[in-house]
């Protein structure tokens, strides 16, 4: 696979890339630097808006049918904005304990509903957890709750639906394990909790450079036959999992830390990931100076178009 670079500008932490079909355009997110970012893949120009908090994850959103701006996941909180630049506003409040808990990985579902995980910084304890929002039933004029989907995690990431809308992915990049479940998209009930795919965990005293380690589960996405694509943080690879969890293709990148990858194009079929460069070493980033860039490179087989979050 031939990788290229959607422009030399380099991003601390970039996460939750989504291609928006109707503007043909690419969004993602910087954590650490507190901005979402847009591209015209075409001219390669940048757009950037800078956020109050840090922005674990972002989705598109329309209401009765019409594209109305986006939904965000901030620290504290998941927010509304009806225009790129526009007022924020909180629609709920996070439960967890901002000062060690934040957002991270998230998406729209199949029907409209906004997903989104925590990440618990200290790292020592399985805290982080898995909400979803359905602004579907608020005609009542009452605000939205966060709805507890799963638990038992450090470090949300890897969100994802099967073509059929019938099994949800939800990977704990720091316990190196994806997991699955069975779901109904009416009900919003997971069910039949299973390991998709595990990897061995982070030998004691790797460092960047030695051999022995080949990444944990970060950000995915998933193409028309089923097929999950997940990023291998400190893995230098996006691995090609087939529904049963088995290894069909290794990709290396040029980036140790990939973070998520996303499909996009007129037709589906380039593939983007961001990556980190964010805590790095020096030596790593020597090696790969890359790091922190944009990448994509075109594959045989289109990915699931990305979906709203029905506001």
């Amino acid at each position: 696979m031939e990788w290229q670079t959607l422009s030399p500008q380099t991003f601390e932490l970039g996460e939750s890339p989504f291609w928006h079909p109707d503007e043909q355009t690419l969004y993602w997110v910087d954590i650490p630097a507190r901005a979402i970012h847009r591209a015209n893949v075409y001219m390669g120009t940048v757009d950037t808006w800078p956020m109050p908090l840090e922005p674990g994850c972002i989705a598109p959103a329309r209401t009765g049918g019409v594209n109305n701006g986006y939904v965000i996941a901030l620290r504290d909180g998941i927010y509304r904005a009806t225009e790129w630049g526009g007022e924020l506003r909180q629609i709920a409040r996070a439960t967890h304990d901002n000062t060690t808990t934040r957002f991270n990985d998230g998406k729209a579902d199949p029907v409209g509903r906004f997903w989104a995980g925590t990440m618990y910084e200290p790292r020592d304890a399985n805290k982080a957890q898995l909400f979803s929002l359905d602004r579907r039933v608020a005609a009542d004029g009452k605000p939205p709750v966060l709805e507890l989907k799963a638990d038992n995690a450090i470090i949300a990431n890897g969100l994802a639906w099967s073509p059929d809308a019938k099994t949800v992915y939800w990977a704990d990049t720091t316990n190196h394990i994806i997991r699955a479940w069975d779901w109904n998209a009416e009900t919003n009930a997971m069910s039949n909790m299973r390991v998709f795919a595990q990897w061995p965990g982070k030998p004691e005293g790797w460092a960047f450079g030695m051999p022995g380690y080949g990444g944990r589960p970060d950000g995915a996405a998933v193409d028309v036959d089923g097929n999950y694509w997940v990023a291998m943080f400190e893995g230098a690879r996006i691995l090609k999992l087939s529904p049963a969890g088995e290894v069909l293709a290794e990709v290396p990148l040029p980036a140790q830390c990939p973070t998520m990858p996303c499909f996009g194009g007129e037709d589906g079929r380039t593939l983007y990931v961001t990556t980190a460069r964010y805590n790095r070493s020096a030596a790593e980033l020597e090696a790969y100076p890359q790091s922190g860039c944009i990448f994509f490179a075109r594959v045989e087989r289109s990915g699931l178009a990305v979906n709203f979050f029905e506001a």
